[in-house]
C-alpha cells in the first residue's frame, strides 16, 4: 500500500552534496569531454574502466538495493544526484539502464535467483539490462518472448546498452520475468544506428536461449522499472541542461565581437535568462520525482509524468540554444556541444515521449482530453 502524501523535500542534504562532489571529481578526472568524443569514434562506446570506478570502487551501482539484499541501502534521491553528474558529463556508462531500471525490475522479484542477480548488479561487476525498447513508457505493454522448454525466442529492438550487458531481463509471454546470460548460445546483440552515441541501442535476438525464471509478475516488475527510469531520467536531463547552460555562459563571457564581450549583448542575456529559469524549474520537478520515488508516495506516478513532460522540453531547448549561441564552432564535430544535444534528444524519447506522459498525466489526475 502506498504511503500517504507528504510535503516533498526539494533541497539537497549534506550527504547528497558530498556524494555529488565525489562523483564530479571522478568524472572531471576520467571523463573529459574530449575523451567522450573520441570514444564515440572508437567502436567501443562504453567506458568500462569508468564504470568500474563508479560502480565497483565507489559502490554506486547498489544505491537502490537494500543492505540485506547486497546493496548500499540508499535511495532514489542519491541515485538522482549521481545521474545529474553523469548527465553533466554525458558519461558513456550503463548506470541508468543497469543500476536503476534493471535493478528496480529485480527489486520487484523475490527468490534465490532474483537475490543472486540483484547482489551481482549491486556489486557493479555485473551489468543488467531490461530487454525492453528504450522508448517504452510506464504503463505501456512491452514485447514479450515466446517461452518453450525453458528457452526463450523473440527479437527486441531499441534496447539501450544491451552490448554492455552481462545479463538480460526478459518478459515472457507466460507473464514471468526471465534472466538470460548474454554469452549463452542463441543470444545475438546487433548494434543499431543510434542518435546518442554515448547510450547506444541494439537489437537483441533470442533463438532458443536458455533462461532462468526470476519473477512471476513481469508486468509489475517492468512497470516499476520503467517508472523509476522515467523519474530519474529527469535528473539526468537536469544535468545535461545545467552543463550546457554553464558552458554557454562561459563561452559568451570570453567571446568578443566589435570589441565587445558577446555575453554583454542584451538579446543574448534574455535568451540565457530564459534557459536559466527553465533549468531552475526542471530542478524542482526532477527533485520532486526523485523524492516521491524515494518516499513511496501515492503521487509518485504524477510526479514522474510531470518531470518528463517538462524535463524533455527543457533539456532539448537548452542544448539547442547552446549550439546556436556557440556560433560556428558549435556546429562542428570537434566541439562537444552536439553530444549534449543528441543525449537530450534521445532522452526526450526515452521511457516515453512527452506526449505519452501528458496522456498518462491526464488519466492520473482525471482530466480527460477534448472529445473527438
Amino acid at each position: 500500500m502506498s504511503a500517504p502524501a507528504t510535503t516533498p523535500d526539494l533541497l539537497y542534504s549534506q550527504e547528497e552534496e558530498d556524494l555529488r562532489a565525489a562523483v564530479r571529481d571522478l568524472l572531471s578526472d576520467r571523463c573529459e569531454q574530449s575523451a567522450v568524443l573520441a570514444r564515440t569514434e572508437s567502436g567501443e562506446p562504453h567506458d568500462r574502466t569508468l564504470w568500474k570506478s563508479l560502480a565497483e570502487d565507489m559502490g554506486l551501482a547498489g544505491l537502490l538495493v537494500p543492505e540485506e539484499r547486497g546493496g548500499q541501502g540508499a535511495g532514489h534521491r542519491e541515485a538522482a544526484v549521481v545521474l545529474e553528474e553523469l548527465g553533466r558529463a554525458v558519461a558513456p556508462v550503463p548506470y541508468l539502464t543497469s543500476a536503476v531500471v534493471a535493478t528496480e525490475a529485480l527489486l520487484a522479484c523475490s527468490g534465490e535467483e532474483a537475490d543472486r542477480l540483484l547482489a551481482a548488479l549491486a556489486s557493479g561487476r555485473t551489468v543488467g539490462v531490461l530487454a525492453v525498447a528504450l522508448t517504452t513508457a510506464p504503463g505501456d505493454t512491452p514485447r514479450a518472448a515466446r517461452v518453450g522448454n525453458g528457452a526463450l525466442h523473440g527479437a527486441f529492438t531499441g534496447v539501450a546498452d544491451a552490448r554492455a550487458a552481462d545479463v538480460l531481463l526478459v518478459p515472457g509471454e507466460d507473464g514471468a520475468l526471465y534472466a538470460v546470460d548474454t554469452a549463452a548460445d542463441g543470444v545475438t546483440v546487433t548494434p543499431q544506428v543510434s542518435l546518442d552515441l554515448t547510450r547506444p541501442v541494439d537489437t537483441v535476438t533470442l533463438a532458443g536461449a536458455a533462461a532462468s525464471r526470476v519473477g512471476d509478475d513481469a508486468s509489475g516488475a517492468v512497470a516499476r522499472a520503467l517508472r523509476a527510469g522515467a523519474g530519474l531520467l529527469a535528473s539526468e536531463q537536469l544535468g545535461v541542461a545545467e552543463r550546457v547552460l554553464t558552458g554557454t555562459v562561459g563561452y559568451l563571457k570570453e567571446r568578443r565581437q566589435f570589441n565587445r564581450q558577446v555575453g554583454g549583448f542584451q538579446a543574448l542575456k534574455h535568451r540565457l535568462a530564459a534557459i536559466w529559469l527553465e533549468v531552475v524549474n526542471l530542478r524542482a520537478t526532477a527533485r520532486n520525482a526523485a523524492d516521491a520515488l524515494a518516499a513511496g508516495s501515492a503521487d509518485a506516478e504524477v510526479a514522474v509524468a510531470v518531470a518528463q513532460v517538462y524535463g524533455s522540453r527543457v533539456a532539448v531547448h537548452a542544448a539547442e540554444e547552446a549550439v546556436q549561441l556557440h556560433g560556428g564552432i558549435g556546429m562542428t564535430w570537434e566541439h562537444p556541444t552536439h553530444l549534449y544535444l543528441k543525449r537530450a534528444k534521445a532522452d526526450s524519447l526515452a521511457y516515453g515521449a512527452a506526449g505519452r506522459h501528458k496522456e498518462r498525466l491526464a488519466a492520473l489526475v482525471d482530466l480527460p482530453g477534448p472529445s473527438a
